[in-house]
């Protein structure tokens, strides 16, 4: 029997877009936010519609380049040493993981759900009545070195980009650059096929005032566990308890404990992404989201200002932010000669990723009613509307748009309901 009202555990955009689209599906749902949008890797993101990532991070070859990408070289990659007992028993299962074999086949799965991720999108802001949601298409790589952008170069033609295409720039193009940098990129790539949206807590909020619209109900509060006895029952931190016929989580990394409560293991770590935003700069609207390989950094202009985003930080969700990560990214901002205020907003946020880089969405096995969301590692933006899409078909009896064989979270070991 179908179920007819749905708990979705989680605010972000994920939660948010599933939410939606369960509601509009005429599901009576509610939606359970802990309420602080600051917290989770939905707020303070790059905005990009990544639908060129198909090849997972869990691989041979991030494997080799791991050295040189560390913190203390200059690189993205650092390790919170404090939580090495997080990300340690994490990082032997990426090794397991990394396998060409395992490889190919997760980068298969996420050809196939990228290839839907941005058609996802532009029908998930139709259905919140909101089209310039998803604003300009494409987005920019460039190199301020010669040799590295010969190097760049020579990995982008090889690699998988799935339904994306690229292009490189011209002198003109170049040149565009040289008025709000000192001076302009070596060389560099347009894509095709990708996208920006206007702002993510712009679209997370178009996505929950549509939500409420169609009659959702948004309510505040941290969940502890899951009871599965005659109805789903999610228990609060204070006490409180709210009942439906089911429920889906979606609540980012904090969404393993959830599971554990289930007798169902999720193996999900933090990876921790940094960013400063400026609400005063100089960054010309005619300039594309751009990736700055070299600095491992991604700046985009949204209708609130211009955002700076890096940095893969693996450790807990909740420890502090390092400043030393916000200070090289203003460096950085610096020393390119990128208009920005001296005190700009800083954000730190957890990704949640599982250890083969694909997410973990479908129908849990033991208990039929719970469905799950979760570990989009740097995707869940892009992944927001064809994930809402994919949960709403199996809450509904109807065949998902893609196989969810390779996003079962029984990859990672059988689990077990809990009792209530």
């Amino acid at each position: 029997m179908t179920a007819r009202s749905y708990l979705v555990i989680g605010g972000g955009l994920i939660g948010a877009a599933s939410a939606l689209r369960l509601q509009a599906a005429g599901l009576a749902t509610t939606l359970i936010d802990p309420g602080d949008p600051r917290r989770a890797a939905s707020f303070g993101n790059a905005g990009h519609i990544a639908a060129e990532q198909v090849s997972p991070l869990a691989s041979i070859d991030s494997l080799i380049s791991l050295p040189r990408r560390l913190y203390g070289l200059g690189g993205p990659l650092d390790f919170r040493w404090r939580d090495a007992g997080l990300w340690l028993p994490w990082a032997l299962r990426l090794v397991a993981a990394a396998g060409p074999a395992r490889h190919a086949r997760g980068q298969e799965a996420l050809t196939a759900i990228l290839a839907e991720a941005l058609p996802a999108w532009r029908r998930l802001a139709e259905v919140a009545g909101t089209p310039e949601v998803v604003g300009r298409e494409g987005h920019a790589v460039v190199w301020m070195s010669p040799r590295r952008a010969e190097a760049g170069l020579k990995a982008w033609s090889r690699a998988a980009l799935g339904t994306t295409g690229f292009r490189e720039m011209d002198a003109a193009q170049l040149e565009r650059y040289a008025t709000v940098m000192t001076r302009a990129p070596a060389a560099g790539i347009l894509f095709s096929g990708t996208a920006q949206v206007s702002e993510p807590q712009a679209a997370r909020d178009a996505l929950l005032a549509a939500f409420t619209e169609r009659g959702g109900e948004i309510l505040q509060g941290r969940v502890q566990g899951l009871m599965t006895g005659s109805r789903i029952t999610a228990r609060f931190a204070d006490g409180r308890r709210r009942e439906a016929d089911a429920a889906l989580i979606a609540g980012g990394v904090w969404s393993g404990s959830l599971m554990q409560t289930l007798g169902t293991p999720a193996p999900l770590i933090a990876e921790r992404g940094y960013s400063v935003q400026s609400a005063t700069h100089g960054w010309s609207a005619d300039l594309p989201p751009t990736v700055f390989e070299e600095r491992s950094m991604v700046v985009s202009r949204f209708t609130s200002g211009l955002r700076a985003t890096s940095f893969v930080e693996f450790g807990s969700p909740d420890a502090p932010g390092d400043p030393r990560k916000w200070h090289r990214l203003q460096r950085h901002l610096t020393e390119l000669g990128i208009g920005f205020e001296p005190q700009p907003d800083r954000w730190v946020g957890p990704r949640p990723t599982l250890p083969d880089y694909l997410p973990a969405i479908g129908r849990l096995e033991r208990d039929p009613r719970i469905l799950y969301a979760f570990g989009h590692q740097h995707l869940g933006l892009t992944m927001a509307g064809i994930t809402a899409e994919l949960v709403t078909a199996l809450a509904t009896g109807t065949d998902p748009s893609v196989d969810l064989t390779s996003f079962r979270i029984e990859r990672f070991g059988p689990g077990r309901a809990a009792d209530a």
